[in-house]
């Protein structure tokens, strides 16, 4: 079992920078892949970034690859989201996942989720 609370968001202009923090409890979180994904009013749940469970392998969504950088730290438990030169497209609420092995590929590879953090870029 796996328990994800995410902090971080808020209200940043455009351009700005914010930085999600995901706070996993549970003796599996070092063996296996996290990610992080996003879902805007009246639109699905998408992918946004994964992590292997070393670290060592990340993956992004074309819409935030070179803005967004997820990165964890297996000692704390924790995994974060890094989102520079943040867009208004970029609002959505943020939800940190736990996948069921080291690597995911899909979102049906991810068994455990957070409640979610607000994220709001003004333009």
């Amino acid at each position: 079992q796996v328990q994800l609370v995410e902090s971080g968001g808020g209200l940043v202009q455009a351009g700005g920078s914010l930085r999600l923090s995901c706070a996993a409890s549970g003796r599996t979180f070092s063996s296996v892949a996290m990610g992080w994904f996003r879902q805007a009013p009246g639109k699905e749940r998408e992918f946004v970034a994964t992590i292997s469970r070393s670290g060592g392998l990340t993956n992004y969504a074309d819409s935030v690859k070179g803005r967004f950088t997820i990165s964890r730290d297996n000692a704390k438990n924790m995994v974060y989201l890094q989102m520079n030169s943040l867009k208004p497209e970029d609002t959505a609420v943020y939800y940190c996942a736990a996948a069921r092995a080291s690597w995911a590929r899909s979102t049906l590879d991810y068994e455990y989720w957070g409640q979610g953090t607000q994220v709001t870029v003004s333009s």
